[in-house]
């Protein structure tokens, strides 16, 4: 059985790790060190972690202010706040002069669990892409989490970095994995479909894979790690070869992956497109895999869905 990680544990263990060998790396936190795990980062560290307390907004405009001294800052704490209650202070703080920020965004998506509805943020994806130049990450496991970071390090800009609370299955090998921003992942081939997916969809949709080769349906599986930019070249490729996508995330399909793919092939090759995330609804208190079937975010569901993009194709 695979192993399993919650992406906000590999951020903080990816933080101490590279505050190691990037001595300009600070991280700034609201009073959540322990929940967003930088408290590894701050037990190493403890000159360079500051915590702001609650004010959100405050803390980004403190980061801006480091970013513009050397210095390289994570800025860390739910992705409710830190898209949400900070967003003037990301856009017009950090955005607008495109400063070197990072913004560490954890316990993203329904799967936050029993902290309800209004800590469950599907929005953050679809707003940070409004944002002019802003880098959008969301790893589908520990490992891609912990090359991410390293990533964002090396990337000179503002980035989005999406980071959940439930423990989810290793799907990458740490010894062979490389990290290339904006560049998806070909998981696996196929031809009859295509299903483009990110964060935790990704295993997910390699698993409803299986179910739909048991019923004779070849489908190839994207990971979309990087939603801006976003890899146009694999997904023009993939809609191509299978005349057909289906997008998986843990997120509004509002603005967010489905969003973004829709928005591409539309204009550069017309191909069906079945979303699958959240439907335009507020999410529940409840038990974190529970919520994963009550918004149909299953295999299952992705295999459903895969048989309805096959079936628009003309």
């Amino acid at each position: 059985m695979a192993e399993t990680i919650a992406t906000r544990e590999a951020y903080g263990k990816a933080l101490a790790e590279f505050g190691a060998k990037y001595e300009n790396l600070v991280v700034l936190d609201a009073d959540l060190a322990n929940a967003t795990k930088t408290d590894t980062f701050k037990k190493a560290f403890p000159d360079r972690h500051f915590d702001c307390g609650i004010a959100e907004a405050n803390m980004m405009c403190v980061a801006a202010g480091l970013s513009t001294c050397g210095f390289i800052p994570f800025a860390s704490t739910f992705a409710m706040f830190a898209s949400g209650r900070a967003f003037e202070q990301v856009r017009n703080s950090i955005g607008y002069p495109h400063l070197n920020v990072k913004i560490g965004a954890t316990h993203a998506g329904i799967t936050v669990g029993e902290d309800g509805a209004s800590h469950q943020c599907n929005e953050d994806i679809a707003l940070m892409r409004t944002i002019p130049g802003m880098t959008i990450i969301n790893p589908s496991d520990a490992v891609e989490a912990r090359a991410a970071v390293e990533a964002a390090i090396n990337h000179v800009g503002p980035v989005y970095m999406r980071f959940g609370r439930m423990a989810v299955p290793v799907i990458n090998d740490k010894e062979t994995y490389r990290f290339e921003l904006g560049r998806g992942v070909k998981l696996a081939e196929g031809d009859d479909v295509t299903i483009v997916a990110t964060g935790i969809m990704v295993e997910i949709s390699l698993r409803a894979r299986e179910l739909l080769a048991n019923e004779g349906i070849s489908a190839r599986v994207v990971n979309i790690h990087t939603i801006k930019p976003l890899d146009e070249e694999l997904i023009i490729d993939s809609a191509k070869r299978t005349e057909a996508i289906v997008t998986a995330e843990e997120a509004s399909i509002i603005g967010g992956l489905g969003g973004a793919v829709s928005e591409l092939l539309s204009e550069k090759l017309p191909t069906p497109v079945v979303k699958l995330g959240i439907n335009d609804v507020f999410g529940k208190s409840g038990p974190a895999k529970e919520l994963l079937g009550v918004f149909g975010l299953t295999p299952e569901n992705v295999a459903a869905k895969a048989k309805a993009a096959v079936a628009l194709k003309k």
